[in-house]
């Protein structure tokens, strides 16, 4: 029986790219801003963009086109908050119709087997997009991103969702589509699971090639495994 398993304490999920595609929307966004400022930036461009924040992507448009030193950090933060205004704008089009597939499913069961859930996305837009998908009552927290320091691959985002749903990180499952946000997880000492992760570093210890392989009782059943090979490796010791 399912009950009988070690099961996850805590569920955490990046946002983009794990619950919903909005990468998209992000790169449309940069693309209008990169355009009126007479900048390049490509789809492969964009790639490097996967879980930085917003001045970090930024400071990485400027870099690719040479001009790092063209702005103060009050200007460099107006226009990156002007992306945002841009970012927004199709945020709203969001429908429950963009929940990626596999994620209803994973989300029902694990709050059935009494497993609470958080988000953990860099993203000050997370609540709204959230709202737009109809699936905000599924998590029982969402990291308050302006209150986090430190981006992945810093664990802290992790690390405040662990404790906001009273979890051990070493007993939490999270969910990720970049490398950083895995790097993130590892830090944090949790389990990772990757989602089309294009690995660089630090590979995911359950990679997936997208959602829809996101199988609960697979994901409680890589979780036992792997708590049992740690406990026999501390025995061992």
């Amino acid at each position: 029986m399912q009950s009988s398993k070690t099961m996850p304490e805590a569920m955490i999920f990046d946002l983009d790219g794990v619950i919903t595609d909005t990468a998209k929307y992000h790169f449309l966004a940069w693309k209008r801003l990169s355009d009126e400022l007479g900048f390049s930036f490509t789809e492969q461009d964009n790639e490097r963009l996967k879980g930085v924040s917003r001045i970090g992507s930024f400071e990485i448009i400027l870099e690719i086109n040479g001009a790092s030193d063209r702005y103060s950090k009050a200007e460099k933060e107006a226009l990156a908050d002007r992306k945002n205004t841009y970012y927004r704008e199709f945020v709203e089009t969001i429908t429950k119709q963009d929940i990626l597939p596999g994620v209803m499913a994973l989300l029902n069961k694990a709050k059935k087997a009494g497993i609470p859930c958080a988000v953990a996305s860099i993203s000050k837009n997370a609540p709204r997009i959230l709202e737009r998908l109809e699936i905000g009552d599924c998590f029982d927290y969402i990291a308050d991103a302006a209150a986090v320091k430190k981006p992945k691959p810093d664990p802290e985002i992790f690390l405040n969702c662990a404790q906001a749903l009273h979890a051990l990180p070493q007993n939490c499952v999270a969910f990720e589509d970049a490398q950083a946000g895995i790097e993130a997880i590892h830090a944090a000492n949790m389990a990772s699971v990757g989602i089309g992760v294009a690995v660089t570093t630090i590979p995911p210890d359950l990679a997936l090639r997208n959602t829809a392989e996101l199988d609960f009782d697979a994901i409680v059943d890589f979780y036992a495994a792997r708590q049992n090979k740690r406990r026999e490796e501390d025995s061992g010791r």
